[in-house]
């Protein structure tokens, strides 16, 4: 489970001061269950995420993820995670079984582990064209579909996705979505930050539409709008956002 109460993170810039990339945000996201983080490019989905994922320290407020501490307890943290962010580089010169290889490795598995977790997942994550080539020569959608294999090879708790899809072309896209799904049918706990309405009306089970670094609102899709006389989600970002501008 992760639980976010007021979390904050602010930083200075020479001209105008500190700046409030995220304000008081809150929310749970639960076993078997996919939050949605949804807003603009900007809106403070990555730094949120890089929060939870003790990358960044909050300027205030807390979270807890699996029962840790953010702040005290970053590595019990970081043991129980898979976090897969928009800038994650593979090493072009590795094959995908060595790279599987290297990250078990990193996380304490012994080889027979790492032989047997590969062995997991090679039909779902159709590693059968992937293991023996060379990073390098993988296209965009093989390589995300390795970055995945990768963020869940040491069966974490807890996963937190970063705008997975970007660059993916629409084969692709279903193709991580469909790899989300079956986590969250596994008893995961999913965070999945997107700016794509139609992606989070498929796969979440909850959302949250941020924008300039507030929370503005949270819910089912169905306790946000979506279907009520005919509402997408992409109808009912536009209103939330919209207003939140119109305020200010």
């Amino acid at each position: 489970m992760i639980d976010v109460q007021n979390l904050r993170k602010t930083f200075h810039d020479r001209k105008k001061g500190d700046v409030a990339a995220v304000s008081d945000v809150s929310f749970q996201c639960r076993p078997g269950k996919v939050f949605g983080l949804l807003g603009r490019n900007g809106a403070g989905k990555t730094t949120t995420l890089r929060m939870l994922a003790t990358i960044l320290s909050p300027t205030s407020g807390t979270a807890t993820v699996a029962g840790h501490d953010i702040v005290k307890n970053p590595g019990e943290v970081r043991r129980r995670i898979g976090y897969l962010s928009g800038d994650t580089k593979l090493y072009d010169r590795l094959t995908g079984r060595e790279l599987l290889d290297y990250f078990g490795a990193l996380a304490g598995m012994d080889k027979a582990g790492i032989a047997t977790r590969i062995a997991e997942l090679r039909e779902p994550f159709r590693l059968d064209a992937l293991l023996d080539k060379r990073v390098g020569k993988m296209s965009t959608g093989m390589k995300q579909r390795l970055s995945i294999a990768r963020v869940v090879f040491h069966e974490p708790e807890i996963l937190i996705f970063d705008e997975p899809t970007s660059g993916l072309d629409v084969l692709g896209a279903r193709e991580v979505l469909r790899l989300v799904g079956e986590l969250r049918g596994k008893g995961r706990t999913v965070i999945f930050s997107t700016h794509i309405m139609t992606e989070a009306e498929k796969i979440c089970d909850e959302i949250g539409i941020i924008e300039q670094g507030k929370l503005l609102s949270r819910g089912t899709p169905e306790s946000l709008g979506v279907g009520r006389d005919g509402a997408t989600l992409e109808d009912v970002f536009v209103d939330v956002v919209g207003g939140a501008n119109d305020d200010q």
